[in-house]
């Protein structure tokens, strides 16, 4: 995952977990950040969909956890903003006539297959509830 999405769904997450009661509006959350609100809007709108907040619309409106920080783990989060490979993008145009060009690729899922999963059995242990309580 080459881009900053992990890091920014777990800075929003982080955030509501401090005030696990309260709405936050995403200009809040964005000046924490140093991003555009709109940013943090669209990374709402996709931890929403995974089940990790809610939002409610309106003047008092914002979001919060809709769940235990106890009960989401880091994997959560990761699952919720992947979007590409974590080791890169494959060459799709290798060569078919080269020994390595025409079998490098599926030789590469394996490897990509094998380093997600690590990834996701390493952060299945830790929880949201751990990683914010380094900022109390």
């Amino acid at each position: 995952m080459n881009n900053t999405r992990f890091a920014t769904a777990i800075h929003i997450l982080t955030i509501l977990a401090a005030d696990k009661d309260a709405w936050l509006n995403s200009d809040y959350i964005a000046g924490s950040i140093n991003v555009n609100p709109v940013i943090v809007r669209k990374e709402l709108i996709v931890l929403q969909q995974a089940g990790l907040v809610e939002s409610r619309k309106g003047k008092d409106g914002g979001a919060r956890l809709s769940k235990s920080p106890r009960q989401i783990t880091l994997t959560d989060i990761y699952k919720a903003v992947k979007n590409s490979d974590i080791l890169g993008k494959k060459n799709l145009n290798t060569n078919p006539k080269c020994p390595v060009g025409k079998n490098i690729n599926n030789r590469l899922e394996t490897l990509y297959s094998e380093t997600d999963l690590l990834v996701v059995n390493f952060l299945q242990n830790k929880t949201l509830e751990e990683f914010a309580g380094m900022f109390q």
